[in-house]
């Protein structure tokens, strides 16, 4: 494994890492707050929060649209020679739209997923869950990128290894 492939995981996995920094960015900064919602609209599943109040619509479509507008600009970028040497794929020939919602919904399933998990471990929001914490939106990118685009088992295992350190 050299530089190259690992600076070329951390540009593939963009749009999720900045789907996962949009939603305390976005409660930080006070925007839209009429998306201020949660998405399990306050209910309990067996006496438990299903997702907790931190989990809301603000989080879950910003942290959306901006993964995809990452995943814009990559497709902009990739005019530049060193943008194609160490991307994976040709972004032309990929809809910016599908792939941008695939990594960037996946990344905020996969972190919606673990919260619920959490919940029914009765661990409260914010409570660490060691490694989980870490790389939920991984594992939310990868089940819902692995279905529609071929990605080969040493990228992903580079990307959990780089995400969870």
């Amino acid at each position: 494994m050299n530089w190259q492939f690992i600076l070329s995981c951390l540009y593939f996995f963009l749009p999720a890492y900045f789907t996962n920094m949009t939603p305390p960015l976005s409660k930080k900064a006070g925007i839209l707050k009429f998306l201020e919602r949660p998405i399990d609209l306050g209910k309990n599943f067996f006496s438990q929060p299903l997702l907790g109040s931190h989990k809301t619509w603000r989080g879950a479509i910003l942290g959306i649209i901006v993964g995809t507008s990452v995943v814009k600009f990559q497709v902009w970028l990739y005019r530049f020679h060193f943008i194609k040497e160490i991307s994976f794929f040709d972004y032309y020939k990929i809809n910016f739209l599908v792939f941008g919602f695939l990594i960037s919904g996946g990344a905020v399933f996969g972190d919606l997923l673990f919260a619920f998990i959490k919940r029914r471990l009765r661990l409260k929001p914010g409570t660490r869950f060691l490694p989980f914490d870490q790389i939920n939106y991984v594992i939310g990118a990868f089940l819902f990128l692995t279905p529609f685009f071929k990605i080969d088992v040493r990228i992903w295992l580079t990307i959990f290894i780089l995400t969870f350190f």
